[in-house]
């Protein structure tokens, strides 16, 4: 398949195009690959690429109808969280 037979949704970004399409820093970006918090991404090389439909899959797990939206799923920050951290997780055997 070439190239230009690839769907949109397959279509690679790079990571600052990645960060531009979802409006977040790339730092942010990069934040998040570290802490396992942001969108799926592949690692072609030593270049760090992204498609469409893994950065719209993460966006819209952050999807609200009302500020008090029970069903709501929660995009956490770029930071992080004890409970996320591998550390946590040996100290208090969930792994």
């Amino acid at each position: 398949m070439s190239p230009n037979e690839l769907s949109a949704a397959e279509r690679l970004l790079v990571a600052p195009e990645a960060a531009k399409h979802l409006r977040i820093s790339e730092r942010t970006l990069a934040k998040h690959r570290c802490y396992g918090t942001g969108p799926v991404y592949r690692k072609n090389g030593g270049r760090i690429v992204y498609t469409l439909a893994d950065l719209e899959a993460w966006s819209r797990r952050g999807e609200r109808r009302s500020t008090s939206d029970q069903a709501a799923v929660v995009t956490p920050p770029a930071k992080q969280h004890a409970a996320l951290a591998p550390a946590y997780a040996r100290r208090h055997g969930d792994d």
